[in-house]
């Protein structure tokens, strides 16, 4: 069978996709505290970091040098981890149990569905819940008082293409796993990720070398992108992040539909 063409990979409204949504949905009808569950962890931080030793910290340095609470330093970080965390947890463990243990796909398969229809259906999946995630963080940032611009209203969207960068790059490696082992390897990459990517101090605290490691990884990206439509601190910085999070969401799902297309029709 022919691979599908990049129109048809990249369709992210295609009807057929969303039946793969509402099984989710239906699967999940039941379990709905796991999709909460990942909601919780960055509120801890925002709560034991923020607002703790926050309250040590006082102000630091944010987009464009101008001085804010720590609070609000670290709450849009914890918004893009959060997006980042969701993201990698349903398009790496849950996809790997589904494509190679439950052999939900191969079934999907025997359906009108394609390999690229899969593909798309699970990211969209993966974004939905995100996107919960996002929504009440928000809510929590408003009750908080960490609203202080009208900008953080584009925070939301931004927070799915945080998203949509790591749960597409997360399938394409997880197709490329063959044991639970592997994914120690992904852990390997998030941990460091998180705890580095200026998320809980500015990174101008970094050697000048290391600063330009850190600007190049994405979830940088996004903690930066967030950050600044937070404290409304807008320059066209943020539109090489929004390029470079899109670039790399559509090059992961062209990756995985491919990946898809020879695991399951081979």
């Amino acid at each position: 069978m022919t691979a599908l063409p990049l129109t048809s990979v990249f369709l992210i409204g295609s009807r057929r996709s969303f039946r793969l949504v509402e099984r989710n949905l239906y699967v999940y009808r039941h379990g709905w505290l796991v999709l909460l569950s990942g909601f919780f962890e960055p509120l801890f931080y925002l709560l034991g970091v923020g607002f703790g030793i926050g309250t040590l910290v006082g102000t630091v340095a944010g987009p464009g040098g101008q001085e804010i609470p720590y609070q609000l330093f670290v709450a849009p970080a914890l918004l893009a981890s959060a997006s980042m965390n969701g993201a990698i947890n349903e398009s790496t463990f849950n996809f790997f149990f589904k494509l190679h243990y439950d052999k939900t796909f191969v079934s999907i398969l025997a359906t009108p569905l394609s390999s690229g229809d899969i593909a798309v259906g699970e990211l969209i999946w993966a974004l939905i819940r995100g996107g919960l995630y996002a929504i009440g963080f928000l809510v929590v940032m408003f009750v908080l008082g960490l609203v202080v611009s009208p900008w953080v209203i584009f925070a939301f969207p931004a927070a799915l293409l945080v998203g949509f960068a790591f749960a597409s790059v997360g399938m394409a490696a997880t197709s490329f796993m063959k044991s639970w082992q592997d994914f120690d390897l992904i852990q390997l990459v998030v941990l460091p990720l998180f705890l580095f990517s200026a998320t809980f101090y500015p990174i101008e605290t970094y050697p000048p070398v290391l600063q330009v490691i850190v600007r190049l990884t994405p979830l940088y990206q996004g903690v930066d992108l967030i950050r600044s439509l937070t404290v409304g601190y807008i320059t066209p910085v943020i539109l090489f992040h929004i390029a470079y999070l899109a670039v790399l969401g559509f090059a992961g799902l062209f990756v995985v539909s491919r990946r898809l297309d020879k695991l399951l029709l081979t």
